[in-house]
């Protein structure tokens, strides 16, 4: 139902800054939440930020003040603005979409993540 696909990954040295880009196609569907999510080697995956479709934004603390989500709703898309990058941001970074279908049901899809690796 919703293709996603994101973009933007690669490496960066610390202090550095990325943007990740996700875009979401298909039909028969609306899209409510936006957000992405992080997996670094050996953890679990965590939230790193969401994004309304109203626009409210939600962090978690450890990339306040350096990550800005935000989202272009004409494109179906969100970003990922890191800022000051470190070396425990490193992980693959999966887009997520929660949505709701024609039937009126929710549901979400996750795109196949991109890695980011920080290192000098």
């Amino acid at each position: 139902q919703v293709q996603l696909v994101e973009s933007g990954g690669g490496l960066v040295q610390p202090g550095g800054s990325l943007r990740l880009s996700c875009a979401a196609s298909g039909s028969g569907f609306s899209i409510d939440v936006m957000g992405w999510y992080r997996r670094a080697p050996g953890k679990e995956r965590e939230l790193v930020a969401t994004i309304s479709s109203g626009g409210r934004t939600n962090y978690a603390d450890f990339v306040k003040g350096r990550f800005a989500i935000s989202r272009d709703n004409t494109k179906n898309s969100t970003y990922l603005q890191m800022n000051s990058l470190k070396p425990d941001d490193t992980a693959v970074y999966y887009c997520y979409v929660g949505a709701i279908n024609l039937q009126g049901r929710y549901f979400g899809s996750w795109g196949p993540g991109t890695q980011v690796t920080v290192s000098s």
